[in-house]
C-alpha cells in the first residue's frame, strides 16, 4: 500500500480529506509558526493541528524537523533539522539545519533580541498578561534598541512597516495600534513565543558579551549577531 493510501485511510477516520492534511502542512512549513489568536484562519488550522498532531509528528519525523506546541498559549512552531528547541532534548547526529532557517536582516535580529530582553525584564516583574504577552511602547523598544545595541528603529515609515511585518510574521508581536503612524502612541504585544525563538542561553551570552554585540551590530551586513539566533549547539556554544 502506498503512503499516501495509508494516510488517507488514517484521515478518513479522523473526518478529514488528504487536502485539509496538506492544506495544514503547507501552512505550518511556509509560516514556521501557527497562533491560534491570529486570525479565523489560524484558529481554524491550529485546532486541526491538535486534532492531527501525532499524525502530523509522524509524517514529518523521517525529515528531523522538530515542532514545538505550546498548549497553554495556543501555538506551534516548527524548528529545521539540528535546531536548538527551548523544552525538548538536543541530538547530536542530527543533519546541519539550513533550509527552513528564516534570513533575517541584521535591524532584525537586532529587535528580535531586544524584543526578548524586554519580555524576559517584563517576566522578572510579573507584567505578563493572561496570555502570556507583554505590553511595550514603541518608544520604550527605541530606547532599549539605543541602549542595548546601539541602534536605532528605521526612520522610513516603508523600512519601519517591513520590519514589523516580518515580526509579525514570526508571530513574535501583536500590534494594538499603528506602529508606522506614531512612534510614541504605538504600543505592541511581545509574544510568549519569543522565548522559543531566542533562547534563554542566547540572552545570557547578550547579556554578557555586550560590547563585542555592539560592535557586531554595528555592521549592517550578516555577521556573527545574526548567527545568535541559530541556535544549533555548536553555534550556541
Amino acid at each position: 500500500m502506498k503512503l499516501t493510501e495509508q494516510l488517507q485511510q488514517t484521515l478518513n477516520a479522523k473526518r478529514f480529506t488528504l487536502d485539509e492534511f496538506s492544506e495544514l502542512l503547507i501552512r505550518l512549513l511556509d509560516y514556521g509558526v501557527l497562533s491560534r489568536d491570529e486570525s479565523q484562519v489560524e484558529t481554524l488550522l491550529y485546532d486541526r493541528y491538535v486534532q492531527l498532531e501525532p499524525l502530523v509528528l509522524d509524517y514529518l519525523s523521517p525529515l528531523q524537523v522538530r515542532i514545538q506546541h505550546d498548549t497553554r498559549f495556543g501555538f506551534v512552531r516548527v524548528f529545521p533539522p539540528g535546531a536548538r528547541v527551548p523544552g525538548l532534548p538536543d541530538d547530536d547526529n542530527q543533519a546541519f539545519a539550513g533550509g527552513f532557517r528564516a534570513g533575517l536582516t541584521q535591524q532584525e535580529v537586532a529587535v528580535v533580541l531586544v524584543l526578548r530582553a524586554e519580555y524576559d525584564k517584563a517576566l522578572r516583574e510579573g507584567q505578563v498578561d493572561d496570555q502570556g504577552c507583554v505590553l511595550l511602547s514603541l518608544e520604550a523598544l527605541g530606547i532599549a534598541l539605543r541602549n542595548l545595541l546601539n541602534r536605532s528603529l528605521p526612520e522610513k515609515k516603508t523600512e519601519r512597516a517591513q520590519l514589523f511585518r516580518r515580526l509579525r510574521q514570526l508571530r513574535l508581536i501583536h500590534f494594538i495600534a499603528n506602529a508606522e503612524e506614531n512612534v510614541d502612541d504605538a504600543w505592541l504585544k511581545i509574544r510568549p513565543s519569543i522565548t522559543s525563538y531566542v533562547s534563554e542561553a542566547v540572552l545570557d551570552q547578550i547579556r554578557g558579551e555586550l560590547p563585542a554585540t555592539e560592535q557586531d551590530a554595528a555592521d549592517d551586513s550578516e555577521g556573527p549577531l545574526a548567527s545568535t539566533l541559530f541556535t544549533r549547539s555548536e553555534e550556541a556554544e
